[in-house]
Protein backbone atom coordinates (compact mmCIF):
# COMPACT_ATOMS: atom_id res chain seq x y z
CA UNK A 1 0.00 0.00 0.00
CA UNK A 2 2.06 3.19 -1.17
CA UNK A 3 1.92 5.80 -3.54
CA UNK A 4 6.04 6.63 -3.64
CA UNK A 5 6.73 6.67 -7.11
CA UNK A 6 3.48 6.15 -8.79
CA UNK A 7 2.65 8.92 -12.12
CA UNK A 8 -0.38 10.69 -11.32
CA UNK A 9 -2.55 13.32 -13.59
CA UNK A 10 -4.54 16.29 -12.02
CA UNK A 11 -6.82 18.06 -13.54
CA UNK A 12 -8.46 21.12 -12.31
CA UNK A 13 -5.34 21.13 -9.86
CA UNK A 14 -4.76 25.24 -9.32
CA UNK A 15 -6.84 25.22 -6.22
CA UNK A 16 -9.02 23.84 -4.06
CA UNK A 17 -9.65 19.79 -4.11
CA UNK A 18 -6.81 19.82 -6.83
CA UNK A 19 -4.37 21.43 -5.75
CA UNK A 20 -4.87 20.00 -1.69
CA UNK A 21 -4.46 16.03 -3.69
CA UNK A 22 -1.54 17.39 -5.36
CA UNK A 23 0.28 18.18 -2.28
CA UNK A 24 -0.51 15.35 -0.12
CA UNK A 25 -0.05 12.45 -3.53
CA UNK A 26 3.21 14.68 -3.68
CA UNK A 27 4.59 14.70 -0.13
CA UNK A 28 3.44 10.63 0.20
CA UNK A 29 5.88 10.26 -2.88
CA UNK A 30 4.34 10.61 -5.97
CA UNK A 31 5.06 12.49 -9.00
CA UNK A 32 2.21 14.61 -10.52
CA UNK A 33 1.25 16.46 -13.33
CA UNK A 34 -0.79 19.00 -12.69
CA UNK A 35 -3.34 20.78 -15.15
CA UNK A 36 -5.91 23.41 -14.84
CA UNK A 37 -6.52 26.87 -17.30
CA UNK A 38 -4.44 28.75 -14.64
CA UNK A 39 -0.45 28.11 -15.40
CA UNK A 40 0.39 30.98 -13.07
CA UNK A 41 -1.42 29.37 -10.23
CA UNK A 42 0.02 25.58 -11.36
CA UNK A 43 3.68 27.12 -11.53
CA UNK A 44 3.63 28.46 -7.68
CA UNK A 45 2.20 25.43 -6.83
CA UNK A 46 4.88 22.83 -8.84
CA UNK A 47 7.43 25.54 -7.23
CA UNK A 48 5.89 25.02 -3.63
CA UNK A 49 6.01 21.33 -4.00
CA UNK A 50 9.35 21.00 -5.36
CA UNK A 51 10.28 23.22 -2.50
CA UNK A 52 8.83 20.89 -0.21
CA UNK A 53 11.06 17.79 -1.92
CA UNK A 54 8.13 16.65 -4.12
CA UNK A 55 7.84 16.00 -7.96
CA UNK A 56 5.63 18.26 -10.04
CA UNK A 57 5.34 19.70 -13.38
CA UNK A 58 2.58 21.25 -14.95
CA UNK A 59 0.78 21.86 -18.24
CA UNK A 60 -1.89 24.51 -18.64
CA UNK A 61 -5.24 22.27 -19.97
CA UNK A 62 -8.88 22.81 -20.30
CA UNK A 63 -10.27 19.97 -20.24
CA UNK A 64 -13.13 21.09 -22.21
CA UNK A 65 -10.76 20.80 -25.07
CA UNK A 66 -9.79 17.26 -26.09
CA UNK A 67 -7.05 17.78 -27.99
CA UNK A 68 -5.60 19.60 -24.95
CA UNK A 69 -6.14 16.70 -22.61
CA UNK A 70 -4.73 14.98 -24.58
CA UNK A 71 -1.67 16.73 -24.84
CA UNK A 72 -1.30 17.16 -20.98
CA UNK A 73 -1.47 13.16 -21.30
CA UNK A 74 0.86 12.82 -23.53
CA UNK A 75 3.18 15.63 -21.63
CA UNK A 76 2.96 13.45 -18.62
CA UNK A 77 4.18 9.90 -20.20
CA UNK A 78 7.13 11.97 -21.74
CA UNK A 79 8.11 13.88 -18.35
CA UNK A 80 7.76 10.66 -16.53
CA UNK A 81 7.53 7.56 -18.56
CA UNK A 82 3.98 5.94 -17.89
CA UNK A 83 1.13 7.13 -15.81
CA UNK A 84 -0.78 5.43 -13.00
CA UNK A 85 -3.21 7.43 -12.08
CA UNK A 86 -5.53 10.26 -14.15
CA UNK A 87 -7.60 11.83 -11.33
CA UNK A 88 -10.22 13.68 -13.09
CA UNK A 89 -11.05 16.93 -10.52
CA UNK A 90 -12.24 19.42 -12.86
CA UNK A 91 -15.81 20.87 -12.66
CA UNK A 92 -18.10 23.98 -12.36
CA UNK A 93 -21.33 24.85 -10.81
CA UNK A 94 -22.98 27.44 -12.28
CA UNK A 95 -26.08 26.74 -10.46
CA UNK A 96 -29.40 28.18 -11.32
CA UNK A 97 -33.10 27.37 -11.08
CA UNK A 98 -34.70 25.77 -14.69
CA UNK A 99 -36.48 28.87 -15.08
CA UNK A 100 -33.68 30.92 -15.39
CA UNK A 101 -33.16 29.53 -18.50
CA UNK A 102 -29.63 29.99 -18.46
CA UNK A 103 -28.98 27.75 -21.50
CA UNK A 104 -25.03 28.91 -21.22
CA UNK A 105 -24.42 28.14 -17.96
CA UNK A 106 -26.04 24.51 -18.75
CA UNK A 107 -23.68 24.40 -21.89
CA UNK A 108 -20.47 25.07 -19.67
CA UNK A 109 -21.31 22.17 -16.96
CA UNK A 110 -21.68 19.91 -20.16
CA UNK A 111 -18.39 20.68 -21.63
CA UNK A 112 -16.08 20.73 -18.27
CA UNK A 113 -17.95 18.10 -16.28
CA UNK A 114 -19.49 15.55 -18.77
CA UNK A 115 -17.23 16.07 -21.55
CA UNK A 116 -14.54 17.14 -20.25
CA UNK A 117 -14.72 13.89 -18.05
CA UNK A 118 -15.03 11.89 -21.20
CA UNK A 119 -12.23 13.56 -22.87
CA UNK A 120 -9.95 12.44 -20.14
CA UNK A 121 -10.96 8.62 -20.23
CA UNK A 122 -10.20 8.96 -24.36
CA UNK A 123 -6.71 10.60 -23.50
CA UNK A 124 -5.83 8.13 -20.76
CA UNK A 125 -7.62 4.55 -20.99
CA UNK A 126 -5.31 3.47 -24.55
CA UNK A 127 -1.93 4.87 -22.55
CA UNK A 128 -3.63 2.13 -19.22
CA UNK A 129 -4.09 -0.79 -22.41
CA UNK A 130 -0.76 -0.48 -23.59
CA UNK A 131 0.68 -0.20 -19.86
CA UNK A 132 -1.53 -3.14 -19.26
CA UNK A 133 -2.14 -0.87 -15.67
CA UNK A 134 -3.77 2.33 -14.67
CA UNK A 135 -6.21 4.22 -12.31
CA UNK A 136 -9.27 6.21 -13.00
CA UNK A 137 -10.29 8.64 -9.96
CA UNK A 138 -12.94 10.88 -10.82
CA UNK A 139 -14.53 13.68 -8.53
CA UNK A 140 -18.05 13.24 -8.95
CA UNK A 141 -20.18 15.22 -6.01
CA UNK A 142 -23.14 14.35 -3.72
CA UNK A 143 -25.08 16.62 -5.59
CA UNK A 144 -25.26 13.58 -7.77
CA UNK A 145 -26.72 11.10 -4.99
CA UNK A 146 -29.24 13.50 -3.36
CA UNK A 147 -31.18 16.23 -5.78
CA UNK A 148 -32.00 19.63 -4.51
CA UNK A 149 -33.54 22.82 -5.98
CA UNK A 150 -31.48 24.96 -8.56
CA UNK A 151 -28.92 21.87 -8.65
CA UNK A 152 -30.63 20.19 -11.64
CA UNK A 153 -28.04 20.78 -14.74
CA UNK A 154 -25.51 20.22 -12.23
CA UNK A 155 -26.92 17.17 -10.58
CA UNK A 156 -27.39 15.61 -14.12
CA UNK A 157 -23.72 16.13 -15.27
CA UNK A 158 -22.58 14.43 -12.17
CA UNK A 159 -24.91 11.52 -12.25
CA UNK A 160 -23.85 10.91 -15.96
CA UNK A 161 -20.06 10.94 -14.75
CA UNK A 162 -21.34 8.16 -12.47
CA UNK A 163 -23.21 6.22 -14.55
CA UNK A 164 -20.10 6.30 -17.21
CA UNK A 165 -17.78 5.60 -14.59
CA UNK A 166 -19.38 2.51 -13.00
CA UNK A 167 -19.77 1.54 -17.13
CA UNK A 168 -16.05 1.99 -17.10
CA UNK A 169 -15.05 -0.03 -13.94
CA UNK A 170 -17.47 -3.26 -15.33
CA UNK A 171 -15.90 -2.90 -18.82
CA UNK A 172 -12.35 -2.16 -17.21
CA UNK A 173 -11.19 -6.00 -17.07
CA UNK A 174 -8.80 -7.33 -14.27
CA UNK A 175 -5.76 -4.71 -14.42
CA UNK A 176 -7.76 -1.19 -14.61
CA UNK A 177 -9.04 0.07 -11.34
CA UNK A 178 -12.08 3.05 -11.42
CA UNK A 179 -12.72 5.08 -8.72
CA UNK A 180 -15.46 7.79 -7.90
CA UNK A 181 -15.10 10.29 -5.12
CA UNK A 182 -18.17 12.37 -3.89
CA UNK A 183 -17.61 15.30 -2.31
CA UNK A 184 -19.92 17.08 -0.15
CA UNK A 185 -19.76 21.11 0.92
CA UNK A 186 -15.95 21.75 0.38
CA UNK A 187 -13.96 24.73 0.86
CA UNK A 188 -13.76 26.07 -2.16
CA UNK A 189 -14.27 28.37 -4.81
CA UNK A 190 -16.67 26.49 -6.31
CA UNK A 191 -18.80 29.76 -6.06
CA UNK A 192 -17.10 31.36 -8.49
CA UNK A 193 -18.45 30.12 -11.12
CA UNK A 194 -21.90 30.85 -10.10
CA UNK A 195 -23.91 33.15 -12.56
CA UNK A 196 -27.03 33.86 -9.99
CA UNK A 197 -25.69 36.34 -7.16
CA UNK A 198 -28.46 35.63 -4.66
CA UNK A 199 -27.80 31.57 -4.80
CA UNK A 200 -23.83 32.37 -5.00
CA UNK A 201 -24.23 34.07 -1.74
CA UNK A 202 -26.83 31.03 -0.31
CA UNK A 203 -23.77 28.66 -0.91
CA UNK A 204 -21.12 30.97 0.00
CA UNK A 205 -22.45 31.23 2.88
CA UNK A 206 -23.66 27.75 3.68
CA UNK A 207 -19.75 27.03 3.00
CA UNK A 208 -18.69 29.56 5.37
CA UNK A 209 -20.85 27.62 7.95
CA UNK A 210 -20.69 23.44 7.25
CA UNK A 211 -17.51 23.18 4.44
CA UNK A 212 -15.15 21.15 5.43
CA UNK A 213 -11.49 21.51 4.53
CA UNK A 214 -9.89 20.32 0.66
CA UNK A 215 -7.66 18.12 2.80
CA UNK A 216 -10.76 15.52 3.83
CA UNK A 217 -11.08 14.43 -0.05
CA UNK A 218 -7.62 14.53 -0.95
CA UNK A 219 -7.10 11.90 1.88
CA UNK A 220 -10.04 9.76 0.43
CA UNK A 221 -8.21 9.82 -2.93
CA UNK A 222 -5.00 9.37 -1.81
CA UNK A 223 -7.06 6.08 0.14
CA UNK A 224 -8.10 4.74 -3.13
CA UNK A 225 -4.89 5.14 -4.57
CA UNK A 226 -2.26 3.88 -2.16
CA UNK A 227 -4.08 0.26 -2.41
CA UNK A 228 -2.88 -2.92 -3.48
CA UNK A 229 -3.73 -3.39 -7.82
CA UNK A 230 -5.66 -6.02 -6.73
CA UNK A 231 -8.25 -3.79 -4.64
CA UNK A 232 -10.69 -1.72 -6.67
CA UNK A 233 -11.79 1.05 -4.03
CA UNK A 234 -15.13 2.34 -6.47
CA UNK A 235 -16.59 5.01 -4.05
CA UNK A 236 -16.43 7.32 -1.56
CA UNK A 237 -18.41 9.82 -0.21
CA UNK A 238 -17.14 12.18 2.28
CA UNK A 239 -19.34 15.15 3.46
CA UNK A 240 -18.94 17.11 6.51
CA UNK A 241 -21.02 16.12 9.64
CA UNK A 242 -22.95 18.76 9.52
CA UNK A 243 -24.75 18.27 6.13
CA UNK A 244 -27.70 16.77 5.64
Amino acid sequence: MTIEGKVIAITGASSGIGAATARLLAARGGKVILGARRAERLSLLVDEIVGAGGQAVHRATNVADRRELEEFVAFACRTYGRLDVFVANAGIGPISPIDDLNVDDWEAMIDVNLKGFLYGIAAALPVFRRQGFGHFVTVMSTAGLKLVPNQAVYAGTKNAVRTISEGLRLEAGKRLRVTGISPGFVKTDFPGSMTNPKIKAEIAAMMDEIAIAPDAIARAIAFAVEQPADVDVSDIVVRPTAQA
